[in-house]
């Protein structure tokens, strides 16, 4: 059985007269896993909210509601789905009074790493090959394309 700890020190420091909080984290993980392994699979809503808040880059809830095209949320159900993204360690916020302004925490390129990863495991026996074989049967790909992935390739050797 793995074992998978994180853990939030939170302390306080005195500048002159203004204290100031000071946040790390500890991260203890097994051999080789990596905190991409800690990071949850996102429902679909969840997954368009945070493509709006990449986009945005830092947002209030009214502002994720505006951009929002098809199947809106009530803005009560939309404010639960961004807080449970945060407590999923996706998106963070700054307090202005009562309401909160939303930013990722998580790269979009993270994200696809990991769940690309898996969805080539999942799918694709793990195989780059096939994926590419799946795109060119669907008509997905074309040849010029696949030439210019074999150029990148041999570029990269």
């Amino acid at each position: 059985m793995v074992t998978k700890k994180i853990v939030l020190h939170l302390s306080c420091v005195t500048v002159s007269t203004a204290r100031l909080p000071i946040v790390y984290y500890e991260l203890r993980k097994d051999s080789q896993n990596k905190i991409e392994n800690y990071m949850q699979k996102l429902t679909n809503k969840e997954e368009e909210i945070m493509h709006i808040l990449w986009k945005l880059e830092k947002a209030f809830v009214k502002e994720i509601m505006a951009e929002i095209k098809e199947d809106q949320p009530h803005y009560n159900t939309l404010s639960t789905i961004v807080r449970n993204l945060e407590e999923k360690g996706f998106v963070s916020h700054n307090a202005f009074g009562n309401t909160h302004q939303y930013y990722p925490i998580v790269a979009i390129e993270d994200y696809r790493k990991r769940f690309m990863t898996t969805a080539i495991d999942n799918y694709f026996d793990s195989s780059y090959k096939n994926l590419v074989s799946f795109f060119a049967e669907e008509e997905k790909i074309s040849a010029k394309e696949l030439r210019e992935i074999l150029d990148m390739i041999e570029k990269k050797k």
